[in-house]
């Protein structure tokens, strides 16, 4: 299944996927932007960026050495419930940025508010875990 397939599976937790896909991107390149008026939260994003990066990018972590450690962190994340959770708990974080300085950084907290959405909804649909081929998960072939 190619790209279109997987958009057209209505699955909820691919949709968060590529969500949080966006949010990883848009913490790191708004984190650099607001570096200077903004410090605090600019690195927390970073760290943000990097946490969802490995959860997210399954292909990330067959490539990268990782201790066993963390592979069983990055397990817990099989949940959607769970992986809502960590997003909203994210988001909440970075709309706490507005209020020491407006800056860009409401985008990424936005971008995670809808991705826990999406877990939500793919929790309460009661779907299948699923994540895109393109990132190296196993698409929907195996949940459909």
């Amino acid at each position: 299944m190619g790209f279109l397939d997987e958009l057209k599976s209505r699955n909820f937790s691919l949709y968060a996927q590529w969500l949080g896909v966006i949010s990883i991107a848009l913490l790191i390149a708004l984190g650099v932007v607001t570096l200077t008026s903004n410090p605090i939260f600019a690195i927390i994003g970073w760290v943000i960026a990097f946490i969802l990066f490995f959860v997210e990018v399954p292909l990330c972590t067959k490539f990268c050495p990782t201790s066993p450690r963390f592979d069983s962190f990055i397990a817990r994340f099989e949940n959607a419930y769970f992986r809502g959770a960590v997003y909203i708990i994210f988001s909440v974080i970075m709309f706490l940025s507005t209020i020491i300085n407006t800056t860009v950084l409401v985008v990424p907290a936005v971008t995670l508010l809808l991705t826990f959405i999406s877990y939500v909804i793919a929790a309460l649909k009661k779907q299948p875990y699923a994540s895109t081929k393109i990132l190296g998960g196993t698409g929907v072939d195996n949940v459909v």
